[in-house]
C-alpha cells in the first residue's frame, strides 16, 4: 500500500524522549522536526494557519515556558487546522478531557507510546488532509487532470503521467482495473488532452447489450434490415468519426461479434447491418475491462488478435485498497460534489473506519457510501454510525463479524486482524455505554479500565456519551 510522506513537528523540551520518539517515527518513515525553545515555539504559532508545513503537531502538555493546552488553545484560535497529538506522562481524566475539548485530536501517555502510536500519527495526518481538502472551495478550473485523477499518491501520480505521455498519440489503450476505479474517468481524461479533444467522446458498454443488437450498435444499421429497425442508424463507429470510441467491458463482448470489430479496426471502415456500402472511419480505440484478457485468450474466450490490436499501450488502474492514501482527497472531492451545502467535516473514527475497510467496489463504493452518510447524518459531521454497516462497523456484538464476511475479498491477515479488533473494540464500548446509560465512570469500572484511558478508546471511534444519557 502507497503511503504519502507523513511531515510531523514534536514540540518537547525533554531531549531524551525527543530522541526516542525521532527513532520510533523514524522507523516508520515519519519525517520529524523537533523544536524545543521559546523562539521555535513562537515561529510554530506565528505560522499557524497560514501554508502550515507539517500535518501532524506532537504536543507536550507540560513545558518549562509554555503551557501545551494553552498553545493548542492558540492554535485553534489562530484557525490552524493540523491534527494535534498531546503527549504527557499525566494520566488523569481532567487533563485529558480539557485537550480534547481543546480541540486535540489524540491524547497519549509517553509511557504507552509503541506501534499503535504509529497508527495514531498516520490517522492523525489523514484527518489533517481530509480537513485541509474540505476547506478548500470548488476549482473553477474543472478540466485539470488532478481534478478527474484525484489522489497525491505516487499511484496516481504515475496514472496522469501516463495519461499525458499516451494522449497526444493516436495508439489504441486497453485500460484495465477492477470494477469501480474510474477506467472510464481515464479513458475520458486520455481523449480530453489528445488532438481529437474537439471531436466526439462515444462510450459503449459491450456487457449491456443483448448479442443480438451489439451490431447495430457498434456499425449501424439500414431501415427494415430486420424487426424493429424502422429507421436508418449510424452506429457507434460513426457517431465517433475524428474522436474517440470507448468500448467498456470489451472482455464480455461475444467471439462472433470480436471478429467483425477486429475488421472494421483492421481496415478503418465499417458496413451497416443490411446495408451493401462500407463507409470509411477514423477513431480512437480505447477499450476498457476488468477480466485478465490473456487468461480469456487462453480458454478460448477471447481473441488473441484482437487483444494485440486493442493492447498497444495498456494503462493499469489499481483498487482502491492499494492506493489508501488517496482517500483524504476523494472523500473531500465526493462531499463537495454532493453535499446540499457546504460539506460536512468527517470525524477521526470515522475517517478510520474508512482507511480500515479494504473497498471491494473501489471508488464507485466509497462514493455510495458517502452518498449514504451525507443522508444518515444528524449533524454537520460524519461519524462512525452515518457511514454503511460494513464499513461503520454497527453490527451487534456476537453476531457475524463484518471483517470474517470479507475473508472472501482476499483481506490481508494483518489488515483483517486489525479491523476485527477495531469493530469489536467499537461495539463493545456502544453496549458498555448502553448499560452505563452514558456514564463514563461506570462504564469504566465495568470494563476494568481507568477512566482516562476509557474517555481516550470513547474518542478514538468518535463515540459521545452523552447519547447514551437516559
Amino acid at each position: 500500500m502507497s503511503r504519502a510522506l507523513v511531515r510531523a513537528v514534536l514540540v518537547e523540551d525533554e531531549d531524551a524522549v525527543a530522541r526516542s520518539i525521532a527513532r520510533l517515527l523514524a522507523a516508520h518513515g515519519v519525517e520529524l522536526t523537533h523544536l524545543s525553545t521559546g523562539e521555535q515555539i513562537e515561529a510554530l504559532l506565528a505560522s499557524a494557519g497560514r501554508d502550515e508545513a507539517y500535518d501532524v503537531i506532537l504536543l507536550d502538555v507540560n513545558l518549562p515556558d509554555h503551557n501545551g493546552l494553552e498553545i493548542l488553545q492558540c492554535l485553534r484560535g489562530r484557525g490552524s487546522d493540523t491534527s494535534v497529538i498531546m503527549l504527557t506522562g499525566d494520566a488523569t481524566a481532567a487533563t485529558a478531557t480539557a485537550a480534547l475539548r481543546a480541540g486535540a485530536y489524540h491524547y497519549m501517555v509517553k509511557a504507552d507510546l509503541d506501534d499503535h502510536f504509529i497508527d495514531v500519527v498516520r490517522a492523525a495526518s489523514a484527518h489533517t488532509a481530509l480537513t485541509r481538502q474540505l476547506s478548500v472551495p470548488k476549482r473553477g478550473d474543472a478540466t485539470a487532470l488532478e481534478t478527474e485523477i484525484v489522489g497525491r499518491s505516487a499511484a496516481a501520480s504515475d496514472l496522469r503521467h501516463q495519461i499525458r505521455q499516451i494522449a497526444g498519440s493516436s495508439v489504441n489503450v486497453l485500460v484495465t482495473g477492477e470494477s469501480g476505479t474510474g477506467k472510464e474517468i481515464a479513458a475520458r481524461a486520455i481523449h480530453r488532452l489528445s488532438p481529437r479533444a474537439d471531436r466526439p467522446f462515444v462510450p459503449l458498454n459491450c456487457g449491456s447489450i443483448p448479442e443480438g443488437l451489439i451490431d447495430s450498435e457498434l456499425f449501424g444499421h439500414v431501415r427494415g434490415s430486420f424487426t424493429g429497425a424502422t429507421a436508418n442508424r449510424a452506429g457507434v463507429f460513426v457517431e465517433a468519426d475524428g474522436g474517440t470510441l470507448f468500448l467498456d467491458e470489451i472482455g464480455d463482448m461475444p467471439l462472433a461479434v470480436q471478429a467483425r470489430l477486429l475488421r472494421a479496426i483492421q481496415h478503418g471502415e465499417v458496413r451497416a447491418v443490411g446495408g451493401d456500402v462500407a463507409r470509411t472511419i477514423d477513431v480512437r480505440i480505447i477499450a476498457a475491462t476488468h477480466v485478465d484478457l490473456a487468461k480469456a485468450v487462453a480458454a478460448g474466450q477471447f481473441r488473441a488478435d484482437l487483444l494485440f490490436r486493442l493492447n498497444v499501450v495498456n494503462v493499469v488502474v489499481l483498487p482502491l485498497r492499494e492506493r489508501r492514501a488517496d482517500l483524504p482527497e476523494l472523500i473531500a472531492v465526493l462531499l463537495r460534489k454532493h453535499a446540499t451545502e457546504a460539506p460536512p467535516q468527517v470525524t477521526p473514527a470515522a475517517l478510520e473506519a474508512m482507511f480500515g475497510y479494504p473497498w471491494p467496489g473501489n471508488v464507485r463504493e466509497l462514493e455510495n457510501a458517502l452518498l449514504h452518510a451525507l443522508a444518515m447524518k444528524t449533524g454537520d459531521v460524519i461519524e462512525p454510525a452515518d457511514l454503511p454497516p460494513a464499513i461503520g462497523g454497527r453490527t451487534r456484538l456476537g453476531a457475524g463479524s463484518g471483517v470474517l464476511a470479507r475473508v472472501g475479498e482476499g483481506v490481508p491477515l494483518t489488515e483483517a486482524k486489525r479491523s476485527a479488533a477495531l469493530e469489536f473494540e467499537r461495539n463493545y464500548l456502544l453496549q458498555l455505554m448502553d448499560r452505563a446509560q452514558g456514564s463514563v465512570s461506570a462504564a469504566a469500572r465495568m470494563a476494568g479500565v481507568d477512566r482516562t484511558n476509557f474517555r481516550r478508546l470513547l474518542h478514538r471511534h468518535g463515540i459521545d456519551s452523552s447519547r447514551f444519557r437516559q
